[in-house]
């Protein structure tokens, strides 16, 4: 006996996140885990974002212990201390867990989804994943989501708040925004090339007209025969590298942990979507 496979088919399946060999739900990235991860980034607190989780305030803590204990980096970092009994904050390596987790869950389900509608069309399922493999030169690459619109009579200001707090503003035009299908929620890439970085202090950056200075602590340097790459750790978490001449590094007296202001134009940010 037969049975015709149609369309009205649905194929689902699960991703489980984790380091490689993981064992058990400690081994593993849940749902309510990314969750909590999450409202650690916005909220900057335990205890608010186990509220938000779902999670007891010792759960919560059991569960950030976990997490931190899964990589060779911790993905919360803690303070103690202060009238309300200090803080918490994601690190770099808990801002791109969190980044990659929601990329991945986005494109499980459109898998998933679009294997139900072309389980009959293999052909076209295996185009589809290929589209999945785009890569980009641009060396600064933020996930975000767009909290504002601001339309004017040329062009479109578009405003990404990445994990962590951060702000990136682009300016793209109208017909961009179509095409891309950006709203307020709408969950986006920001590419920014580091040569469209401008390294600044503090003090000369406040007279700079461009839209976009973030401020943080230098963390690399890599220099070359001319150019060096310096990357700057954000205020939010997030990391951003500019590409500028050895003279610079020396005029600026660039070292790891020096505050400095990455600045770049709105139009040198361009926006992405995943299809």
């Amino acid at each position: 006996m037969t049975t015709q496979m149609t369309q009205t088919m649905q194929v689902s399946g699960s991703l489980v996140l984790g380091p490689e060999g993981s064992d058990g739900q400690a081994g593993l990235l849940t749902d309510r885990r990314l969750a909590l991860l999450e409202h650690i980034g916005s909220c900057g607190s335990i205890s608010q974002a186990a509220k938000l989780a779902g999670l007891s305030y010792k759960g919560a803590w059991d569960a950030v212990d976990a997490m931190n204990s899964l990589f060779g980096d911790a993905l919360v970092q803690t303070t103690t201390g202060g009238k309300g009994g200090g803080g918490a904050q994601l690190t770099e390596a808990g801002i791109r867990v969190v980044d990659a987790s929601r990329v991945l869950r986005r494109e499980h389900q459109k898998f998933l989804q679009a294997a139900s509608d072309g389980i009959a069309d293999f052909d076209n399922i295996y185009t589809w994943m290929r589209r999945l493999t785009v890569k980009t030169s641009a060396r600064n690459q933020f996930f975000g989501k767009v909290v504002a619109i601001k339309q004017a009579q040329v062009n479109v200001e578009v405003t990404l708040q990445l994990t962590g707090g951060d702000q990136i503003h682009a300016v793209i035009t109208h017909d961009g925004l179509n095409e891309l299908g950006l709203q307020v929620g709408s969950e986006a890439w920001a590419l920014v090339k580091a040569s469209w970085v401008i390294l600044a202090s503090p003090e000369a950056a406040t007279g700079l007209s461009a839209r976009n200075k973030l401020g943080g602590e230098v963390t690399r340097i890599h220099q070359g025969g001319v150019n060096a790459e310096v990357s700057l750790r954000c205020a939010g978490g997030n990391v951003i590298t500019a590409t500028v001449t050895n003279d610079s590094v020396a005029e600026l007296q660039l070292a790891a942990g020096k505050t400095m202001v990455a600045v770049f134009k709105a139009s040198s940010v361009i926006l992405g979507v995943s299809e």
